[in-house]
């Protein structure tokens, strides 16, 4: 029986130039937001808190809690939205197709009986308003012919709708059912976000031209605007209104936040601008922010999310980030004395989690370039991208030396260290292997067929490789030469993944053809056979410390785990470990299974025997 333990969740997927926008749930101090097909529910007093939500068929793009928190509706790019029930078993109430593009943003009217939407579409309909039950329509939304960014609803009756978007409009609409009453022009670059008050008395929207403009909200007319002085110097993305009304929260491409004051006659005047932690790069551009009870939260173009203290902004805030695209590779390794799991992502970011405490940074490396193969040992990192390189890169806890490369001619396929040993290190590409001691490639093989997989004794006195053909070569390594000993014939399909367990007793391979075997390393026989309980190709595989257990990880989202001494039969099966599928396995201790994948989080299951 496994159970999971903690989730290290993905971080809020983002785009250059254009505003995310987060939204949450004062009562349970959560957030909401989106990466790829899941949507994200977050604690901000415990980031530890995560529970993920998968059953969008296209990428999510805005999520929304219902007022009273109970429901969820979150949109897609096929211009869905499901309302989902937030607890239990996430029961579907309903699923509606409302514009014909991607939705940018939707609201719930204050009663929670109405939904607003906008996005973008074929024709004129870019706005929709409909009945959260029936999907009828409340309304016509005509006035924009472009890409609608942003919609509001009014808190407070007599209900009012206003939208905004690429055509530079602020648009006010009157109902139910709603119709347009006026247009307004006074920004000259997009409309990113436009908020109303929850007070219900004025509305506010901000845009690219680095303006912000304060309306009334009940005959749309405008009242002010934010102060030119002291201003943001870059595009205005996003605006979140403080509880009472008062002040609201900006976030901009300047990399700064700022808190205005918003006066009696309309007028907003900056009172704090909020310094954001970071290099001061692309990454740390803001995008998206959201003021709830005394928390100020901000995220990042590299999806960092910083949570300050409203009361006293310059307090330093709590940061935490998680991987934005799929994780391809997962390590654990001890660090100063404390075990730490490192996982790495397919655009090259590398971060380092706790167990019981989970964001503890970001590994930042000097050459960012992308990482297929990953490898890790206590004081080193080695990774291979798609540059024929090999860097070996020193850590000294979060942060990384100066990493060196080593050209190796051809794309790497796999990756291994010897794990006594650790200067010595294997790398299979698809038609030679080659052994690298150091930064010095010391003997490099012609194979004569296609080679997908490999890896290297703990020792370093034997390496397996496996090939398309699905065979498995045995090689001993006497100093710097390579010599072919035996071929083990079992598997069906091409060969993903090899390992030793840690007490080279044995070793186990899996192949595209869902197989796996554990195989004697003395004897080379078949120790456990009729591992074929995957519906799809095993993308990873990972032994337990004391060599007594084996987990397979695969494209079908399962992680299944076997015990070495008993009949494959007896598994634990994890179903629907990862959306997309897993990527990524490594044991942290006996009875904890950390698994990755295509979703980008990071999950800790504990074994419950």
């Amino acid at each position: 029986m496994a159970e999971l333990s903690e989730t290290y969740a993905c971080a809020p997927s983002t785009e250059r130039g254009r505003g995310i926008l987060i939204s949450g749930d004062p009562k349970t101090n959560s957030i909401v937001y989106t990466n790829g097909r899941s949507v994200i529910i977050r604690r901000l007093d415990a980031p530890l808190e995560a529970s993920i939500y998968g059953e969008h068929a296209y990428q999510a793009t805005v999520a929304r809690f219902s007022p009273n928190g109970e429901w969820i509706a979150s949109a897609d790019l096929s211009g869905t939205v499901r309302i989902w029930g937030r607890h239990g078993d996430r029961v579907l109430k309903n699923e509606f197709r409302v514009l014909s593009g991607r939705i940018d943003d939707l609201q719930w009217s204050p009663d929670g009986l109405r939904i607003v939407a906008s996005g973008d579409g074929k024709g004129k309909s870019f706005v929709r308003a409909f009945m959260w039950d029936s999907g009828t329509n409340v309304g016509e939304f005509d006035g924009h012919s472009r890409r609608v960014l942003s919609c509001a609803f009014k808190p407070t009756r007599p209900f009012r709708i206003v939208t905004c978007g690429e055509d530079f409009l602020v648009n006010f609409y009157e109902g139910p059912p709603f119709k347009f009453k006026l247009s307004q022009r006074e920004h000259s670059n997009f409309v990113n976000c436009a908020r109303f008050s929850p007070d219900g008395t004025k509305f506010i929207s901000v845009s690219s031209d680095k303006k912000g403009i304060i309306y009334d909200a009940k005959t749309g007319e405008k009242i002010g605007e934010l102060s030119m002085e002291d201003g943001h110097k870059g595009s205005i993305y996003a605006v979140s209104w403080s509880t009472d009304s008062k002040k609201v929260l900006t976030v901009s491409a300047d990399k700064t936040a700022k808190i205005w004051e918003i006066m009696e006659n309309g007028n907003g005047k900056v009172k704090t601008t909020l310094a954001c932690p970071g290099s001061g790069g692309l990454d740390d551009m803001l995008v998206g922010c959201l003021w709830q009870n005394d928390h100020l939260v901000t995220v990042s173009l590299g999806g960092m999310i910083n949570i300050y203290s409203a009361t006293d902004p310059d307090k330093t805030p709590i940061s935490f980030s998680g991987h934005m695209k799929s994780i391809t590779a997962l390590a654990c390794t001890l660090q100063s004395g404390e075990k730490a799991i490192l996982s790495s992502s397919y655009d090259g970011v590398i971060i380092r989690w706790i167990q019981g405490i989970g964001y503890g940074g970001r590994l930042a490396r000097k050459d960012n370039t992308q990482i297929k193969c990953f490898a890790a040992v206590e004081e080193e990192l080695v990774t291979s991208g798609f540059d024929n390189k090999i860097w070996r890169i020193p850590l000294n806890g979060d942060q990384c030396g100066n990493a060196e490369p080593v050209d190796v001619g051809s794309q790497p396929k796999d990756l291994n260290l010897a794990v006594q040993t650790p200067e010595l290190a294997l790398v299979s590409t698809d038609s030679e292997i080659i052994m690298l001691r150091g930064l010095q490639v010391v003997s490099t093989i012609k194979l004569g067929y296609s080679a997908t997989a490999s890896t290297i004794s703990p020792d370093g006195s034997e390496a397996i490789v496996g090939g398309q053909d699905g065979k498995l070569h045995i090689y001993s390594i006497d100093g710097d030469s390579l010599k072919e000993e035996a071929v083990l014939e079992k598997h069906r399909g091409s060969i993903t993944v090899i390992r030793y367990s840690p007490d080279a007793s044995m070793f186990a391979s899996a192949d595209a053809n869902r197989e796996a075997v554990v195989w004697d390393h003395v004897s080379r026989e078949v120790k456990l056979k009729n591992m074929l309980y995957h519906t799809a190709r095993i993308n990873c595989l990972a032994w337990s410390p004391d060599s007594h257990l084996i987990a397979t990880g695969s494209l079908d989202t399962c992680v299944i785990i076997y015990e070495v001494d008993k009949p494959a039969s007896s598994r634990i099966t994890i179903k629907g470990a990862h959306l997309g599928g897993v990527y990524g396995l490594t044991f942290s201790n006996e009875n904890s299974v950390v698994s990755a994948g295509e979703d980008a989080c990071v999950r800790v299951w504990r074994l419950v025997q």
